[in-house]
């Protein structure tokens, strides 16, 4: 009889304290890890260069890459053709800017995929650019580029664009990122007084002027560089172009001896 009154008492399993104070601190330093944003560029590349014309937009960047003051990497190329319609040119750090393509060659997939004949053209780039760049300087940790958009609309007509790392962002005729900005942009705009009806061709021969006169100047420039062409029935990005250069002129400055 006792058999019939025989009780089967769970006893609660014995909690290691010790362990879940382990995990709460894991789980405590997990949450409070440093964020770790970029704080300054490594690998940057200068000046970008572009200019409307007549028929088209030409934009032209050199091919050198520089750690600090190294010029590390001498054949990267800082222009990228996103579609037929548009090309982007990457001033800055060259890290963020492989990010920044390949979200965009993504975004071209995606067109590709759905494949209704409908493509982004340079307006509808340069604004989402716009949106990323200003979207990570909200959360304090920006790309650390200026792109310049090169392209035409829908319409065909010529388009020229400008953003930063902040997001602010503008059209205008000819446009330039860092030292170019000083150096180039009032050569381009005096030729475009000068020649207002500039053809592509001109607008190329004033690109390769121009970042020339910026090899001479900037030390984080290099002598080698492309260019890319945007017109009505071409998209494309040239080979890399070597300019000759003369140091002769180097006597001719004085008062700094």
């Amino acid at each position: 009889m006792a058999g019939m009154y025989t009780t089967h008492m769970h006893l609660p399993r014995m909690v290691d304290m010790k362990e879940k104070v382990a995990e709460f601190w894991q789980e405590e330093a997990s949450l409070s890890q440093p964020r770790k944003h970029t704080l300054q560029p490594i690998v940057t590349g200068t000046s970008v260069l572009g200019i409307k014309c007549r028929d088209g937009v030409v934009v032209a960047a050199d091919t050198l890459g520089s750690y600090g003051s190294l010029a590390r990497f001498r054949d990267i190329s800082r222009l990228m053709k996103v579609n037929d319609s548009t090309i982007i040119g990457g001033f800055g750090d060259y890290a963020d800017f492989q990010f920044i393509m390949k979200l965009l060659e993504q975004q071209t997939i995606d067109d590709n995929v759905v494949g209704d004949g409908v493509y982004r053209d340079a307006p509808s780039i340069h604004n989402w650019l716009r949106c990323v760049l200003y979207n990570r300087r909200s959360k304090m940790n920006p790309l650390w580029n200026t792109i310049v958009v090169a392209g035409r609309d829908f319409a065909g007509k010529p388009y020229l664009g400008y953003v930063d790392k902040i997001g602010v962002s503008f059209t205008d005729k000819s446009v330039a990122t860092g030292f170019g900005s000083y150096i180039a942009q009032p050569m381009m705009r005096k030729a475009m007084e000068e020649n207002p009806n500039m053809s592509v061709e001109e607008a190329k021969r004033l690109m390769e002027r121009c970042l020339k006169v910026l090899f001479y100047r900037d030390c984080r420039s290099l002598n080698r560089f492309q260019i890319g062409v945007v017109t009505e029935t071409e998209s494309s990005i040239s080979d890399p172009i070597s300019a000759e250069t003369d140091w002769s002129i180097g006597a001719n400055p004085s008062g700094y001896e």
